[in-house]
């Protein structure tokens, strides 16, 4: 471990809300993902991010199904996009995407998005040219990996004032760092500095004691429990993170509050359901209790 990374151990507090505060106040939160068979995972996203405090979330996904998502979601807009044949993103369309990000504070992307070589094309744009901070998950961070992650260094120099958090898990990790899963989880800690010095970026790396990193701090997390190993949490991670970056919290305490939130809310979910039966979908409806446990101190 470098010698000079430092340990940090304080929860950063919940962003303050003014006794006047309007939805246009606390954040406008864009996510960006879905595919056919992946309706989902952007939903999951979206919704853990309106439990995360955001005024307002859209959520952009493929035309295809976005009667899907609309249909799940009460308190998000929605946006179909055009698509490629294959119900994916497509690049001709990034231009279209280009705009709706701009109307956000923070972008949320990769959820669901799949590897189809268009969405990927896509994705590689978007985050070269996108000047909202962004969250990047899932295929959104799978676009880079493979010898690509030179992309990502590439697009924070060209935004110098963008920030960027990402939040991949062991695999996804050992993608973009272009090795392999069993040298990312036997040194957990060098991973997730490689990956910030690599990236220019705010590096989460998910599991058990789930890391952030900014290259210079280092912060590990004592919340969670094996049950929260089930599909869609990571996507739940990455909308909460967004939320809190929206009410104004720089990314790295934004990524150390989200991680520990999303730790509670599920060792809240575990407590009520069992380790075996924990889904997703119950850390979004554990969250407000999470929320208000860090706010009561």
């Amino acid at each position: 471990m470098r010698p000079n990374l430092i340990p940090f151990a304080d929860i950063p507090k919940l962003p303050p809300r003014a006794s006047d505060a309007n939805k246009g106040d606390c954040g406008r939160i864009v996510v960006v993902g879905g595919s056919r068979g992946m309706a989902g995972a952007p939903c999951l996203s979206a919704r853990a991010a309106c439990r995360s405090g955001a005024g307002l979330v859209l959520l952009a996904v493929p035309k295809s199904i976005w009667d899907i998502v609309a249909t799940k979601l009460d308190e998000t807009q929605t946006r179909g996009v055009g698509e490629s044949q294959d119900a994916s993103f497509s690049e001709h369309n990034a231009a279209e995407l280009q705009k709706i990000c701009g109307w956000g504070d923070v972008v949320v992307m990769g959820p669901g998005m799949s590897q189809h070589s268009g969405t990927i094309k896509t994705i590689q744009e978007l985050v070269d040219t996108c000047e909202r901070p962004m969250v990047l998950d899932a295929d959104a961070l799978n676009a880079f990996g493979g010898g690509r992650a030179e992309l990502l260094f590439a697009a924070q120099k060209k935004n110098t004032r963008r920030e960027l958090v990402l939040t991949p898990h062991p695999g996804e990790m050992a993608r973009l760092l272009n090795t392999s899963t069993e040298y990312v989880q036997n040194d957990r800690v060098q991973a997730v500095l490689a990956c910030s010095d690599l990236t220019c970026a705010v590096a989460v790396l998910k599991g058990a004691q789930t890391l952030v990193c900014d290259g210079r701090r280092l912060y590990v997390n004592r919340t969670g429990n094996p049950g929260m190993a089930t599909g869609g949490t990571g996507d739940v991670l990455a909308g909460v993170i967004g939320a809190l970056m929206g009410q104004g919290m720089p990314a790295f305490e934004a990524a150390v509050l989200g991680v520990y939130l999303h730790g509670l809310a599920g060792d809240f979910a575990a407590q009520k359901y069992g380790m075996w039966s924990l889904v997703a979908g119950d850390l979004i409806d554990e969250l407000p209790y999470a929320f208000l446990k860090h706010s009561m101190g």
